[in-house]
């Protein structure tokens, strides 16, 4: 029986595979075409991934925000769905949440409010966020318990319609 491996940073060997999982993840290429144009557009931050072998099982991007300066978005975040409700995604999500906390870096996520609050992030600290995605699926890490007043600006390749930053991590 094969275990998943440490989470680690995303490597370029990886792409492939992570194109794959994104793909098995949300039914489409959709999610892909927004990566690779996050990776265009140098608004990626950092890449984390959970490695079986030669496959990935679990990944997330973290890109700057354009507003509030400083800020990170977390998304996508996926876990291959033959792995999903195994744990993996919180275990994923709750070692980012801890690393917000520590650097005192804030990171929004636009996703279900009980499976990011289970993995530190925290809803009521969106509560007085302006964004153009619903302010109730929105939640943040980093913010040590403050409730800041700003406005979102998401990465360009999010784009400016109805699409949100999606997340797959059941």
């Amino acid at each position: 029986m094969q275990f998943p491996g440490f989470i680690r940073p995303a490597s370029s060997g990886d792409i492939p595979a992570i194109d794959a999982l994104l793909k098995a993840a949300f039914g489409g290429s959709e999610e892909v075409a927004i990566v690779h144009a996050l990776r265009r557009d140098g608004a990626i931050r950092g890449e984390q991934v959970i490695p079986l072998g030669d496959e990935i099982i679990g990944y997330y991007a973290l890109s700057a925000m354009k507003s509030p300066a400083g800020w990170l978005c977390l998304a996508p975040v996926a876990i291959a769905p033959g792995w999903q409700g195994r744990g993996h995604g919180r275990r994923l999500v709750s070692q980012l949440a801890a690393w917000a906390d520590q650097t005192q870096t804030v990171i929004a996520v636009l996703g279900a409010p009980a499976f990011y609050a289970k993995a530190g992030f925290v809803a009521a600290a969106a509560a007085a966020l302006t964004s153009p995605y619903p302010v109730a699926q929105t939640l943040l890490a980093g913010a040590g318990g403050k409730v800041p007043q700003q406005k979102l600006i998401y990465p360009v390749a999010f784009g400016k319609g109805p699409t949100a930053p999606k997340n797959a991590s059941a």
